[in-house]
């Protein structure tokens, strides 16, 4: 009978084994942070019909960066690598999508083209990146990194040449809806964008076997092609997905400043994706991935950035300290770490 209640109780140990349980533990630390300092982090006031507060501030600054990050989560898991154009990629999207709605003009205060249209163009372009650093990883065979280091060296470049140089303003309340709020409605409308991309990529993975063959080439891709997996096609379609996604986002935070500014729109985000997706408890050499955890990670990035600006950090120091959390997220992933830890542990258990 003793032993029955020890099987049903309880069980600490193993609810540390969960996939989630590390992105959701790293993002109470954060939010305790916010709150011990500063107390009203979760007060949340409505002013002139829409929602304030810092949490409120929170979840909908991490709108671009959940959107990126399902995208990174993707590629990591089939190729083992990372798109660190993913910033670039925005800003390419939100130069095509601005160019298109003033019609060439540096402002405008009505749409020179039709909005679908924008919209469309804007999400080719992105699709486009994505079609070639999906190339030159799946099919040439070059290291993710490598490959997309093109895109983000020329990426912000390739947006300057679509402005021609300058800073395009779309002056029109209804495209500054997506980056605001729609009608009455109190609730930021980015926060709805991140939540449908996430709804959306979740049930095609979970209605699909999309999901199944990215996990199944990220762990072995040589035995995935032995199975029938078309290994080259599914990687190439992770990283067209992610330039997708980097498109939407880049829409999204142009609505928010109603501008194309591409030296600074989706500035320093690669980095912010690719921590999330490490704080979601995924491994950033490929394979098993958790789409949720990615989510949690991203809200966790932007709470620790929401925490960092309250201690005064200036923003140029932010990467340093995002850069640190990144080593040791990665130092304890790795199979050397989790292996010196066993031994360890090995050896308590021998003197007792």
């Amino acid at each position: 009978m003793a032993k029955e209640n020890t099987k049903t109780g309880f069980d600490f140990k193993e609810l540390t084994k969960k996939r989630l349980f590390l992105p959701i533990v790293c993002l109470i630390v954060v939010l305790l942070a916010n709150l011990i300092k500063t107390p009203d982090f979760f007060k949340v006031s409505v002013t002139n019909g829409v929602l304030n507060g810092y949490i409120i501030d929170v979840i909908n600054r991490a709108s671009e960066l959940v959107i990126l990050a399902i995208g990174m989560t993707l590629v990591t898991a089939a190729s083992g690598g990372q798109d660190i154009s993913v910033g670039a990629v925005m800003a390419v999207a939100a130069a095509a999508c601005c160019q298109i709605l003033t019609g060439g003009e540096v402002s405008a205060d009505a749409f020179a083209n039709p909005f679908i249209l924008a919209v469309i163009a804007a999400l080719c372009a992105a699709a486009l990146c994505g079609i070639f650093n999906g190339f030159l990883v799946a099919k040439l065979g070059i290291q993710p990194m490598v490959a997309t280091l093109i895109l983000f060296t020329a990426g912000r470049g390739i947006a300057q040449l679509i402005t021609n140089g300058q800073t395009t303003y779309v002056r029109v309340e209804s495209y500054k809806i997506m980056g605001g709020y729609i009608g009455g409605c109190p609730i930021p409308t980015p926060i709805f964008f991140a939540i449908i991309m996430v709804v959306i990529v979740n049930v095609i993975l979970k209605k699909t076997a999309l999901g199944l063959y990215i996990e199944s080439v990220g762990i072995n891709g040589s035995a995935s092609r032995l199975v029938g997996l078309n290994s080259t096609m599914i990687k190439f379609l992770t990283y067209v997905i992610c330039g997708v996604l980097a498109g939407i986002a880049g829409i999204v935070a142009s609505s928010r400043i109603y501008s194309a500014d591409a030296n600074n729109i989706g500035l320093n985000l690669e980095m912010d994706a690719i921590l999330a997706v490490a704080l979601g408890g995924n491994a950033l050499g490929g394979g098993k991935f958790s789409l949720m955890g990615s989510v949690i990670g991203a809200y966790t990035i932007q709470a620790l950035t929401t925490t960092l600006y309250a201690m005064s950090v200036s923003s140029d120091r932010l990467p340093v300290y995002k850069a640190v959390v990144v080593v040791v997220i990665v130092v304890l992933q790795s199979p050397v770490f989790k292996k010196y830890l066993a031994n360890a542990k090995a050896r308590r258990a021998s003197t007792i």
